[in-house]
């Protein structure tokens, strides 16, 4: 599977133009901010729009109405001007997943039977394919059934899409093991506690030190290749949604990475050890070097990008354990996919969590999402420059979270 490969390569068609800077004909610029506002694990629902402050640039600006939503229904407005809010929703659930967990199947249920209704819009996406739920579907089906073939899919996709990604793990597993026991012969005979197949034996065999540290690099590299974010496509993504009519939400599914290496304990013996083989030395120093993991696009265009389409993005990340195979050490590398989703999450007004329960995720999700402000406003100095024009909303009382978009650009 090439890891984010449904960022890098979606290609959905753009539909009729809306936008959330609605643009009326005395050129007065309306900005639309959803606001989710919490008091520890509670959101806060008792707020008035007396109670909100809002920074444009930094400069205060008047609020001009604020609706209370639950789901897609307007529970309380307060308008100094009318406004007529979009609530229709828009559901989009990425599945970065490279081993499937039966309790996704209890989060797609409860999604589809306590969250979705028939005129929410949903797009499923797994590292195989997008498939968009048909607006009629609850007619023709009972939710059940629906339950059952999304879950199909989403297995089968995860299997399927995934099988190079694994595959790749796995030979670097293998020379990684057959490396250790080479540079450290004392491990050799001892037992292998992991149900992991010795592939190592097989790929090096008859290979020398250097052929085999040479090896794990190709892997390494390819490795890193096939996972690699492409900035361009993620912005192609948030232009199709901000032409999308009505609330987005994103719930990204990303199951956290174990990379295959010499055990460390081995590695440094070895560095130690080998002051006669300086070359094998700065090859093993060079290959460890490609286990640094660095983002690979730009996380602040990236931000602007998704806050300014007004979406919101929900990171759950899928704590999986890691294998375990002697001599071989599986170390967490998500940390840039990791540190740049969590930061596109907080700039978009989302939610991020990490567990082991994608169950339990998806619950905490919809939670988080299902109840919001929508505030509205008229920038005080406003100039159609194409600049980024970053927002704070603030909440007068104390002990108050607050989440929102970052931004919009002036266009």
């Amino acid at each position: 599977m090439k890891k984010l490969c449904v960022l890098m390569c979606l290609v959905l068609p753009i539909i009729s133009a809306f936008s959330q800077e609605i643009q009326e004909q005395s050129f007065v610029v309306n900005i639309e901010v959803p606001v989710r506002v919490f008091r520890g694990d509670t959101f806060a629902g008792d707020l008035s729009i007396d109670d909100f402050e809002v920074l444009e640039d930094g400069i205060p600006q008047k609020i001009e109405a604020v609706y209370l939503i639950n789901k897609r229904n307007v529970e309380r407005s307060e308008e100094k001007k009318r406004f007529t809010p979009e609530t229709r929703r828009n559901f989009y659930l990425f599945f970065e997943i490279t081993a499937y967990d039966p309790r996704i199947e209890l989060g797609i249920k409860y999604f589809i039977q306590n969250v979705l209704v028939p005129s929410d819009n949903l797009m499923i996406v797994t590292p195989m394919k997008t498939y968009r739920m048909k607006s009629k579907t609850f007619e023709m089906m009972p939710k059940d059934k629906v339950v059952k073939q999304l879950v199909g899919i989403i297995r089968k996709d995860a299997m399927v899409g995934s099988s190079e990604y694994k595959s790749i793990i796995d030979d670097i597993a293998g020379v990684a093991s057959s490396l250790s026991a080479a540079l450290n012969p004392t491990t050799k005979g001892e037992t292998d506690i992991t149900a992991l197949d010795d592939t190592g034996s097989d790929m090096t065999r008859g290979m020398s030190i250097e052929e085999q540290i040479e090896m794990y690099s190709v892997l390494l590299s390819k490795l890193d290749s096939i996972r690699r974010v492409d900035q361009k496509k993620l912005l192609n993504f948030a232009d199709y949604l901000k032409d999308s009519v009505g609330q987005k939400h994103v719930f990204m599914f990303y199951q956290k990475e174990f990379i295959p290496q010499i055990e460390p304990k081995i590695l440094d013996q070895t560095m130690s050890e080998l002051n006669d083989r300086p070359d094998i030395v700065h090859k093993l120093t060079e290959v460890m070097s490609l286990y640094r993991r660095e983002v690979t696009f730009d996380v602040t265009t990236v931000q602007q990008a998704f806050a300014d389409s007004s979406i919101a993005i929900h990171f759950l990340f899928l704590t999986n354990p890691p294998q375990q195979k002697y001599g071989v050490h599986f170390e967490e590398h998500s940390e840039d996919i990791f540190s740049a989703f969590t930061q596109m999450s907080s700039a978009t007004g989302g939610f991020s969590e990490s567990s082991m329960n994608p169950d339990f995720l998806m619950r905490k999700a919809v939670e988080a999402s299902e109840n919001y402000y929508l505030l509205y406003y008229s920038p005080s100095e406003y100039k159609s420059d194409g600049k980024f024009r970053e927002i704070k909303v603030r909440v007068k009382r104390q002990g108050h979270q607050v989440s929102h978009r970052a931004g919009y650009f002036a266009n």
